[in-house]
């Protein structure tokens, strides 16, 4: 275990090891270089005997918003670089003074746990009450994503925002529904203003609220694949 926090004064930091060996505590200064708690998680792992370990990150939102992007980033990266571990595991508090860092720097697709978000109770409710669009959300949110950021208009219709996308796996009609879904979740909005095909107002897309639907969608996912095959049957 390594702890950086303003209970231990001074650069240098304490390790205290059990006999068994299994048990290595370091405490380090809050204000110690990220490339030192790195340092001191590294020196651990390496003299570990038998299988080797897992490193979890308990909540790096904390460092987020002391560090910044960069230092975090970086941070993230170089236990990433651990040759002796198993797994590293990054724990994530979702605050909405970090949601843009934290979709920097994570992809939702690689998100493990529950998400602690309002975004979850809404995808229940569709689910529930329109599993077919739900279906649709779950199939395709990233490249519903992709084409809302690279679209170009700011009222378009969902032809449109296909039209952006290389080599797509939706048609208009598949995105469409998907479009319509991530409306119901106050992803993005409708262009009330309009007769004939929908035109969806991009100048209110969340992108904060679009990452929280995929990370919701992909810790998800084993339990609800079935029900996603049935709800897109004819997707064309």
């Amino acid at each position: 275990m390594v702890s950086a926090s303003d209970t231990t004064r001074g650069a240098v930091g304490t390790t205290q090891v059990v006999p068994s060996r299994r048990l290595a505590y370091t405490m380090l200064d809050g204000s110690t270089d990220l490339d030192s708690v790195a340092d001191a998680v590294s020196a651990h792992v390496v003299d570990v005997e038998g299988a080797a370990p897992s490193v979890v990150v308990d909540d790096v939102t904390p460092v987020l918003v002391d560090r910044g992007l960069d230092a975090t980033g970086s941070f993230v990266a170089a236990l990433g670089s651990l040759s002796d571990v198993a797994e590293v595991v990054v724990g994530c508090s979702y605050r909405l003074e970090a949601a843009a860092d934290v979709r920097s720097l994570f992809d939702p697709t690689d998100v493990s746990d529950p998400v602690d978000h309002p975004v979850t109770g809404a995808l229940d409710r569709l689910r529930r009450d329109d599993p077919t669009t739900f279906g649709y959300v779950r199939r395709h949110w990233a490249e519903a994503r992709d084409g809302i950021e690279r679209c170009t208009r700011n009222y378009p219709q969902s032809k449109q925002v296909h039209a952006a996308l290389s080599d797509p796996a939706t048609t208009p009609r598949t995105l469409g529904a998907t479009l319509s879904g991530l409306v119901r979740l106050d992803v993005l909005d409708t262009w009330g203003e309009t007769v004939g095909s929908t035109r969806y107002d991009l100048t209110a897309y969340d992108p904060d609220r679009m990452w929280a639907v995929g990370a919701a969608l992909a810790t998800s996912s084993e339990e609800r694949d079935a029900d996603d095959e049935s709800a897109t049957v004819g997707d064309d």
